[in-house]
Parts: C-alpha cells; sequence; structure tokens
C-alpha cells in the first residue's frame, strides 16, 4: 500500500520545489539584469567591475539553487502534466523542462570557466565575503585569452537561449492558467486553490 501510494503524483509541488522555483526566478532575472546592465550600459569602470562581481555570486546562487531544485526533485515526485494534454505538447514540455534545468546548470559552469580562464586572474569573493576558487586546469592555459573569448561567446550565446526559453516558459504557464484553465500554474503558487479540488 505504502508503494502504491508513492507512486500516484502529488496535486501540487511541495511547499520546498516551489521556494527553490521562484527564488531561482527571481535569481535568473537578477541575473540577466545585471548582465545587460554590466555588458551595455555607459557606467564607470569600478561600477561595472562591481556589477561583474554580483553577476558571478548570484551565478554561484543560481548553480546551487539548481542541483538543490535537481536534488528535492528525484527525492519527490514532482506532480503529473495534465490528463488531457496532447503527447506532443507532453514531450515539449518535458524537453523544455529537461533545457532549462540544462542551462541552469551549464550557464554558471560557463561563467565560471570564464572567470578561471581570464587571463586578468581576478579572484571571485561571493557578496563580498565567501571566497571562490577557480576551476581546475582553466589558469594554467597558455592560450587563456583565445579560451576566454571562446567561453564568453558560448556563456552569451547561452543566455539569449535561456531568455527565449522563460519566455516559452512563462507563455506557456499563461496559456494553461487562462485558456486551458487548469491547474497547470496554480500547483506552484503557495496556497494557490485546485480547481480539482485537491490539497497539497
Amino acid at each position: 500500500m505504502i508503494g502504491t501510494a508513492r507512486a500516484v503524483p502529488p496535486p501540487r509541488y511541495t511547499r520546498i520545489a516551489i521556494a527553490l522555483h521562484w527564488l531561482s526566478a527571481l535569481a535568473v532575472l537578477g541575473l540577466i539584469a545585471i548582465g545587460l546592465a554590466m555588458t551595455h550600459a555607459d557606467l564607470a569602470p569600478m561600477r561595472r567591475f562591481q556589477l561583474y562581481q554580483w553577476h558571478k555570486s548570484v551565478g554561484i546562487t543560481v548553480l546551487a539553487l539548481t542541483l538543490l531544485r535537481l536534488g528535492w526533485r528525484l527525492a519527490h515526485r514532482p506532480p503529473a502534466l495534465p490528463a488531457t494534454l496532447p503527447a506532443r505538447e507532453r514531450a515539449g514540455a518535458h524537453a523544455a523542462h529537461a533545457l532549462l534545468y540544462g542551462l541552469l546548470l551549464g550557464l554558471p559552469l560557463a561563467g565560471w570557466a570564464v572567470v578561471s580562464a581570464s587571463p586578468f586572474n581576478l579572484p571571485t569573493v561571493l557578496y563580498g565575503i565567501l571566497p571562490w576558487p577557480h576551476l581546475p586546469v582553466l589558469p594554467e592555459l597558455t592560450n587563456k585569452a583565445a579560451v576566454e573569448a571562446l567561453l564568453k561567446q558560448v556563456h552569451a550565446w547561452g543566455a539569449w537561449f535561456l531568455v527565449g526559453l522563460l519566455l516559452l516558459h512563462v507563455g506557456a504557464a499563461l496559456r494553461h492558467h487562462l485558456v486551458l484553465r487548469d491547474d497547470t500554474l496554480r500547483r506552484m503558487l503557495p496556497r494557490a486553490p485546485l480547481k480539482s479540488g485537491a490539497q497539497p
């Protein structure tokens, strides 16, 4: 009986999963805003340097949050997709989630690699408090400038791809909420009543 109960998907995400999701969302939005400001705004050199430090700090935070989310997801089964969802959309939703998690892991790692390969060898101190090491091997390269330039391109293009995927993610959630009128969005909102009447 216990095994059968655990096999049944819950009606909504756990409170921990919801908190991690929205913390990640806020952090990613902050990363995008900081990234655009530090690369496109007309800033004093010291201000730009400070934004780079904040970008690195929040990026490592996103990496940690994503690892926590994946660990929690493995230990706590997420809700099932709506039964009325066509197979093609179901496959697309799974693929989009896999890509999101991949980017939320890959982009911070790519940014970390950029810093580690930089010829300037600038230290990273998270939030001005915690010293953070460089990735191994990269600081010892002889062609660091070329590697750094390549990694910057990977990081930048990946960031724009993430922005597009996030817009798709938000659009899909709003479609479920406003057009299909199912519980897809509500199950990720704390204390939002479910139309099915199921309790958290």
